[in-house]
């Protein structure tokens, strides 16, 4: 199924005691979105933006559910990572989201060959070379959400998405995946992972 989200505990949270400690407070969340895409299937609304810039309802983009969702959630500290025709969709952020306070942020990202010579080649090779920005803020949890993926049944994202930080707190491994079941027969060019039935 596609990754819509990922949440990574940070090194302070490794323990049961920083754990604990860490649920008594609200967690500092740092939230990387994906909005790189090339949106192939869009064709021709992506032909001169990329797809979390193509219009919805008149005045907003596609982007904006996301950024909405994590916003109304109270997570404020947000890195917008780009690449594909990033124009129209800068644009649009610097005129309605770009924000600035203590720990309060609508960042543009875009793609810097911070590490050689290539550009983002997918989502985990975008967080790799964006990892000073997660050393800078120092967060409890970082968030890894796609810019136009909105989960189907999430009707309350203030409590969804509190829910999945809390369980990415409790969680012993290193990371929560939520995904979204698929009988596509084609998967082909997006990230789907299977499980067993244990899982």
């Amino acid at each position: 199924s596609v990754s819509p989200i990922s949440i990574r505990r940070g090194a302070s949270a490794r323990s049961r005691e920083a754990r604990a400690e860490l649920m008594a407070r609200r967690p500092r969340v740092l939230t990387m979105i994906m909005a790189g895409g090339k949106g192939e299937r869009l064709h021709p609304l992506t032909r001169e933006r990329s797809k979390p810039a193509v219009p919805f309802g008149g005045r907003y983009r596609i982007i904006d559910f996301v950024l909405s969702n994590f916003v109304n959630s109270g997570i404020r500290s947000i890195y917008v990572l780009t690449q594909y025709k990033a124009q129209s969709l800068v644009e649009h952020l610097q005129r309605g989201w770009l924000r600035q306070g203590p720990g309060e942020f609508v960042t543009i990202v875009p793609a810097q060959m911070q590490l050689g010579a290539s550009w983002y080649r997918g989502t985990a090779d975008a967080i790799y070379q964006n990892l000073h920005l997660i050393e800078q803020n120092r967060p409890d949890v970082v968030a890894v959400f796609s810019a136009t993926r909105r989960l189907s049944g999430w009707t309350a994202p203030q409590a969804q998405l509190a829910s999945r930080i809390t369980a990415a707190l409790q969680m012993l491994g290193p990371a929560v995946l939520v995904g979204v079941s698929t009988d596509q027969p084609s998967t082909a060019g997006i990230g789907c992972w299977s499980r067993t039935s244990n899982q």
